[in-house]
């Protein structure tokens, strides 16, 4: 028992530790009914910085977790960051000198999120397929969708895209923070979808492809 907390509460397996028990905790309070199970999204959606939320919604669409929430993405992120980094301490770095051990662990507490950021959307792909197939099609499916602006410009409030859809295709309104940054003929993707505005938030190609 000695061994296992010394392991959990150091480095590089400290910070994925925390962040479990932050998950774990939100996940307590959820099942008692005092949160939301979708509250973080709703804060990263609304309330907070709208370039923040694009930035997440982008995120989650470039892993292919559209529709899942920030924090169930968040939980199996940090267990298995948690998990790679417990062993690599128990096998490995428990056998280094001390000098080592420091820069190599919190060399592999930042590597580690490559594998856990390709392991969680590996594992929770399905997850977000069946969530967007009991959401209404048309609003979901076309998260990640490149479009092509329509309109002489983008605004908060205004504009319009047009997405090849196999078959006639479908002309969508959309939505960007800054008014002068997408003309028309400009490529951009569907990130997220405005239910009071009937819209999709939108981000360059580029940026998209970037991520």
């Amino acid at each position: 028992m000695t061994e296992f907390l010394t392991t959990v509460l150091t480095l590089p397996t400290l910070p994925y530790s925390v962040l479990l028990a932050v998950c774990t905790t939100y996940w307590l309070l959820a099942a008692t009914g005092l949160l939301e199970i979708d509250a973080l999204d709703g804060v990263l959606g609304t309330d907070g910085d709208a370039s923040d939320a694009s930035a997440v919604a982008a995120m989650l669409a470039k892993l292919g977790l559209s529709g899942v929430p920030v924090m169930l993405v968040l939980t199996v992120l940090a267990f298995i960051g948690w998990l790679g980094t417990y062993f690599v301490q128990l096998l490995v770095l428990n056998h280094l000198p001390d000098a080592f051990r420091v820069l190599v662990g919190l060399a592999i507490g930042v590597l580690m999120l490559v594998p856990g950021l390709v392991a969680t959307s590996l594992l929770l792909r399905p997850v977000s397929r069946l969530l967007l197939r009991l959401r209404p099609p048309r609003e979901s499916s076309l998260l990640g969708r490149v479009a092509v602006v329509s309109t002489p410009h983008v605004a908060t409030d205004y504009g319009m895209a047009a997405v090849d859809d196999g078959a006639a295709g479908l002309v969508l309104q959309v939505r960007h923070d800054d008014p002068g940054k997408f003309r028309r003929g400009d490529r951009v993707v569907l990130i997220e979808y405005l239910g009071e505005q009937h819209a999709y938030r939108i981000i360059s190609e580029q940026q998209f492809q970037s991520l």
